[in-house]
């Protein structure tokens, strides 16, 4: 008789996975909130919605799920893992902000070649970081070890967010109007956007290395490319208290090109001034050394522009001064102008 074959044998340790449940517990206790219910460990997630709700009238959930995309190749090269969470918190949550909802709770979804509980423990650290910043909790999810599916060194990344907004103050570009003006927030660089293009350009074509110290960049480009995506939260929810706030876009894939004429009524086109904004070194760098068009870098980039909110021209000043004492960079970009038949929805001043 041959000798019994074992899912370990298989390349699934179940043994090893089994440990990570009291590391897992203790990370997600650190992003604990009003509403959450039990401990990790059950078969699902629970909140309840009883505290969160008591101020609203028509309560609304609003989700959102997301990935970090080919930036974990740039964690793979770096061995580091501990901030790739926070851009997978940051692509769900910024997503709902822009409806006007607070980030209640989070669940992930990590599919590794191989299980490896240093790095399952970096990259949940990460995630419960994000939590924080976004203030919600992570109250579940899933690590799988799939091997054949994954190389044993890489993993996959996913997340879903969910949140809530009164129905009254959902925001979906409905109230914007002729004249409103654009307000520009900063990123923090990349982002989690454009990573495919930026492979392309400085491994493909420049052959650097990421430990290359790039003097355009004031750092290694390791160092810039795995910053993480900023997450927008308190700034979202500082505006939203006492101000005006009739349209924002998350500028994600697609960069402005795409994402701003999403929230704009039909009957309206957006005007963008292109030089009234500070766009950071690292999108300069990646068009020279690339030579990529403008219209490419503003399609596939953020270019130093995370968050867009579209506001009344008379409150634009105070929104701007209100995201500087925030510490936020702040721009005033464009501004909403009449869309002539046949003319493109976006156009560039």
């Amino acid at each position: 008789m041959t000798n019994p074959i074992t899912y370990a044998d298989a390349g699934v340790d179940i043994d090893k996975a089994n440990t990570l449940v009291s590391a897992i517990s203790r990370i997600t206790k650190q992003t604990k909130r009003p509403g959450v219910i039990g401990e990790i460990g059950g078969f699902a997630g629970l909140f309840s919605m009883e505290r969160v709700i008591a101020d609203m009238q028509h309560p609304v959930l609003v989700s959102s799920t997301d990935g970090v995309g080919t930036k974990l190749k740039i964690a793979f090269m770096l061995d580091k893992h501990d901030t790739i969470g926070i851009d997978l918190v940051a692509m769900c949550v910024n997503d709902i902000l822009v409806q006007g909802a607070k980030p209640l709770f989070l669940l992930d979804y990590l599919a590794m070649g191989r299980l490896d509980n240093r790095r399952v423990e970096a990259i949940l650290s990460g995630i419960a970081e994000g939590c924080k910043q976004a203030k919600c909790a992570l109250i579940g999810g899933e690590t799988a070890e799939m091997p054949g599916m994954y190389h044993p060194d890489e993993y996959d990344l996913a997340g879903f967010v969910v949140g809530v907004v009164d129905n009254s103050q959902i925001i979906d570009g409905t109230a914007i109007r002729l004249g409103h003006r654009l307000i520009g927030i900063g990123s923090s660089g990349l982002h989690s956007n454009g990573y495919s293009l930026v492979r392309k350009i400085c491994f493909d074509h420049l052959k650097l290395t990421l430990d290359a110290y790039v003097p355009e960049l004031g750092k290694s480009l390791g160092e810039e490319l795995i910053i993480p995506t900023r997450i927008y939260t308190d700034t979202v929810q500082g505006l939203l208290r006492d101000l005006p706030i009739h349209g924002l876009a998350h500028v994600t894939g697609g960069g402005m090109v795409d994402n701003i004429v999403r929230i704009i009524p039909q009957a309206f086109s957006v005007l963008i001034r292109k030089d009234s904004w500070k766009i950071p070194p690292i999108f300069s760098f990646l068009q020279q050394a690339g030579n990529v068009s403008d219209l490419e870098m503003l399609r596939t980039f953020n270019n130093g522009i995370g968050m867009i909110a579209v506001v009344p021209e008379s409150v634009a000043p105070e929104v701007i001064e209100r995201l500087t004492a925030m510490n936020e960079p702040a721009f005033l970009i464009g501004e909403i102008i009449e869309r002539r038949e046949g003319s493109e929805r976006l156009a560039w001043g």
